[in-house]
């Protein structure tokens, strides 16, 4: 029996996956309909979907993903909770059930080119200063903007500033002066980041940056092994995500895991491919040697899986032990994309960081009341 699935198309989201064998038949979309396209749709084509986590909310109104405790035993998911790094399995729970498997960790971090950075950022202060200090030049400090980013960076710095923040269940939002202060700090770098990236991506921003010269260092990307690799010609380094004083990084969960819709009929085989995808052995070997980002946090401190990308792993680690999870409600995708268009918009047009920081809670308001209005119906 074949199985079809849904990754996300590039060599990290889907060439372990391609090459694993077993009973799935992978296809793949674009980063963009990844973070954006409606859960429900996937789930009616495919029986194992790639995700991030804040698809939850929306897959669980619309019924589309089956509970794993029905597929796996609770050791089964104990054991992989206790191999993961950071909160990715916790990111994939909710109400007391799994949704999803953590496959794949990735979080936001600092990337720099190593010939044009003699010494990385600690904190925010420091990132502010190089910028300031390069602002007039060739080669400049630039923040990833594009599509959801602009949203995520100021999560990412909002959680820096206040660490024991938790927006998960959709329920709080971020303080006014918290705010204020990310959006002060955010629309300062914007005004200085070269216009090249500002439509870039992620993958886009990492691509430029290894192959221009105009942007030295990125203080907040999704990391992606790849670009760390020894064997490229301009490898990236990667470093933890910026602090404020000496608190812990502030960064957003990323990452992926997969999913089993409602229309999958799973059979023992597909059962223990997907524990085979999740053992120790393979988090550590077959995954990374095949272009993927591992969630097991042994792989994240193996030498021999650090050994050929620079360290990559070992030097983002405690950004991924201290990465935050979204909000999950459901409505919360799109309140993502229309957040980061208005702060891009409020950047460009230098709107005052009060009016902004209203301006986003009246956003996520309104996407909650959606959430609600929509339940009831």
């Amino acid at each position: 029996m074949r199985f079809r699935g849904l990754t996300w198309d590039h060599p990290r989201g889907r060439l372990a996956l391609e090459r694993a064998g077993g009973p799935v038949d992978w296809d793949v979309q674009p980063l963009e309909g990844f973070e954006s396209a409606p859960i429900a749709e996937n789930c009616a084509k495919y029986d194992l979907v790639v995700l991030d986590h804040p698809h939850l909310g929306e897959a669980l109104v619309a019924g589309c993903l089956q509970p794993l405790d029905e597929i796996f035993t609770a050791e089964e998911l104990t054991a992989i909770d206790a191999r993961t790094i950071g909160r990715c399995l916790e990111s994939y729970e909710s109400g007391g059930r799994v949704y999803a498997l953590p496959l794949d960790a990735a979080t936001q971090v600092m990337a720099c080119r190593p010939d044009l950075v003699t010494e990385h950022p600690q904190n925010w202060e420091d990132v502010l200063t190089l910028a300031r200090e390069t602002s007039s030049a060739s080669k400049r400090v630039g923040l990833c903007l594009a599509g959801p980013h602009a949203f995520l960076s100021f999560l990412s710095v909002a959680q820096a500033m206040q660490p024991e923040l938790d927006l998960r269940n959709g329920d709080t939002w971020v303080p006014d002066e918290v705010a204020e202060a990310a959006i002060a700090l955010l629309a300062e770098l914007a005004a200085m980041t070269p216009a090249t990236t500002r439509g870039l991506n992620p993958i886009g921003m990492l691509e430029h940056m290894a192959s221009a010269d105009d942007v030295l260092l990125c203080p907040l990307v999704y990391g992606y092994v790849n670009y760390a690799a020894l064997s490229r010609s301009r490898p990236l380094a990667f470093h933890d995500a910026p602090r404020v004083g000496g608190g812990p990084p502030g960064t957003i969960l990323g990452g992926t895991g997969i999913a089993v819709s409602t229309r999958c009929a799973v059979n023992d085989e597909l059962r223990a491919h997907l524990l085979w995808l999740m053992s120790a052995d393979v988090q550590a070997g077959f995954i990374p040697e095949n272009a993927g980002q591992p969630s097991a946090r042994a792989a994240w401190l193996s030498e021999d899986v650090n050994a050929p990308v620079g360290g990559f792993y070992r030097n983002t680690a405690a950004s991924l032990e201290a990465a935050a999870i979204r909000p999950r409600h459901d409505g919360y995708i799109a309140f993502q994309s229309e957040a980061s268009a208005y702060l891009r918009q409020g950047f460009d047009d230098r709107t005052p960081e009060t009016l902004m920081a209203r301006g986003l809670a009246e956003l996520f308001a309104r996407s909650k009341e959606k959430s609600l209005e929509e339940a009831r119906t």
